[in-house]
């Protein structure tokens, strides 16, 4: 009778404290345990690299990204395993609804299917998908090494009493004393005397400044008046005619300036990128009458800007 017994953990699903419950359960049950395997991300598999030496558990790492990533490997090897070795039981350590369907398809393979989830985690629709289920209670990490005091847990010395400060003597009276201000010497008080006399020169002569008013005013009234600007319509005839040459390069069978069929130059415009492939050719010829004119019926168009020119 083969007595081959698999135990395949979810390892992102439920605590190292209750992984190493149930393989200590299952070695008690059975006496063996032949395939032992914790499917898990990197960082988990780093985390409880200690754990899985100990028990001699295999970590599957799974690399690839999503939310049932390590779920989905957990499955597609448990199908593989099933179908290999064919053992008599199989434990899931997860306390995972997903795997409800895994469950169905091991049992139709030939073996007990039983689960094993964290307390507390576990709904009543997984324990209805095994043979049978054990909820184990996370116990914490009781049986750690107490934590060595570090600088964050380490009880603070008791405070210190400040000591008295010491008496501060003070300076010398002739050190903070301010030095006497020097007496203003003979040669400021002239300059003083004769800056208070300077305003009755300047009264004296009030004519100057209205004699220069007076020349300023007739300067200006002599000076010619600014030339006009120039009107907005010359801006407007050299952009008009600046857009024409652009149009005569693209069609220059326009330059006789004789009439010429409309769609023919509306597509060469098109070609050289100067018309939008929906854009109407009839509306841009519209916004320079003083260079084209357009015939309907037939569509032709001439270019008059030529004529004025001569």
């Amino acid at each position: 009778m083969n007595e081959r017994i698999m135990l395949l953990i979810d390892a992102d699903n439920v605590s190292a404290d209750v992984i190493e419950q149930a393989v200590r359960q299952v070695l008690a049950e059975h006496g063996a345990l032949h395939v032992r395997r914790a499917y898990c991300t990197a960082e988990a598999a780093l985390k409880h690299q200690a754990l899985f030496k100990r028990l001699g558990v295999r970590p599957m790492v799974n690399l690839a990204a999503g939310k049932n990533s390590t779920d989905i490997a957990l499955a597609v090897d448990a199908m593989d395993l099933v179908v290999a070795e064919r053992p008599r039981v199989v434990y899931l350590v997860s306390s995972d609804s997903d795997f409800a369907p895994l469950v169905i398809r091991l049992r139709e393979k030939g073996c007990r299917v039983c689960g094993i989830g964290q307390q507390g985690k576990t709904g009543d629709e997984t324990v209805a998908a095994y043979d049978a289920f054990t909820d184990l209670r996370h116990r914490g990490e009781a049986g750690a090494p107490p934590a060595r005091p570090t600088a964050a847990t380490a009880p603070a010395a008791p405070p210190r009493r400040a000591a008295p400060a010491a008496p501060t003597r003070r300076a010398p009276a002739a050190a903070t004393a301010p030095a006497p201000t020097p007496a203003p010497a003979p040669a400021a008080r002239r300059s003083t005397a004769s800056t208070s006399r300077a305003p009755s020169a300047v009264v004296d002569e009030p004519v100057a400044p209205a004699r220069k008013t007076a020349a300023r005013k007739s300067r200006a009234a002599k000076a010619p008046p600014p030339p006009p600007a120039s009107p907005a319509v010359d801006a407007a005839a050299a952009a008009a005619a600046e857009a024409a040459g652009f149009i005569l390069e693209a069609a220059p069978a326009l330059r006789g300036g004789g009439e010429v069929a409309l769609n023919d130059i509306a597509q060469a415009l098109r070609t050289a990128g100067l018309l939008g492939r929906n854009a109407s050719s009839v509306k841009l010829f519209e916004k320079l009458p003083t260079e084209f004119l357009v015939f309907h019926h037939p569509d032709r168009i001439r270019w008059i800007g030529g004529a004025k020119a001569r």
